[in-house]
């Protein structure tokens, strides 16, 4: 019989994006807000120091991964994995919701899990990019603590992965920048699989 592995992911959202003027920002890189040192650092003290680290390409989730790793006296250079992007927003990419056509998001947003905004994504999409790399990393990384630090999309995405849950059911997760949400694959039992250990914890 084989010895149980059980492989843990830390998934944290990243800090608030500098954002005044409201834009749609999905995969576009705008900056992240890291003034919130004391959230932080009580963050990182949730987080295991053997980890190996991924993040998306953008500097939101990379910045916030190097910050957080900052208050752990650690220094892993994360991997990017532009696969665990944010949903794309297409022609919406830094417009103001107000400024788009009413008749274009009235449509989005009555079936926002398979809808797309013009040449960009639906949540359908981003689970279907999100599942594959998800996999690999858990298959490559296996009986490891991994930190994502990601986008409240990508979270979302895993959760229906690793669950199988309906589209619907992933987008009613609330996630919070800097929220942190746990998950565990369990192996070497009789019925291998997923379990949640918290999700959108706050500290």
């Amino acid at each position: 019989m084989s010895s149980l592995k059980i492989t843990r992911w830390w998934l944290v959202r990243h800090a608030p994006v500098q954002n005044p003027k409201r834009l749609v920002y999905g995969q576009s890189d705008m900056p992240a807000d890291l003034s919130d040192e004391k959230a932080l650092a009580a963050l990182a003290r949730q987080l295991p120091g053997d980890a190996v680290w991924v993040t998306s390409h953008l500097s939101r989730t990379h910045d916030t991964a190097r910050s957080l790793q900052a208050f752990m006296d650690k220094d892993v250079t994360p991997q990017a994995e532009s696969g665990f992007a944010e949903q794309h927003f297409g022609d919406w990419e830094l417009q103001n919701w107000n400024d788009l056509p009413k008749g274009e998001t009235t449509r989005f947003w009555t079936d926002f899990a398979r809808q797309h905004p013009p040449k960009g994504e639906s949540f359908a999409d981003v689970v279907a990019r999100v599942g594959p790399v998800f996999g690999r990393l858990s298959a490559d990384w296996a009986g490891r603590d991994i930190v994502a630090v990601v986008h409240g999309g990508t979270v979302r995405a895993m959760l229906a992965n690793a669950l199988g849950l309906s589209l619907e059911t992933a987008l009613a997760f609330h996630i919070d920048t800097l929220g942190l949400t746990t998950l565990e694959y369990i192996d070497g039992v009789d019925e291998p699989g997923w379990r949640v250990t918290a999700v959108n914890q706050r500290f």
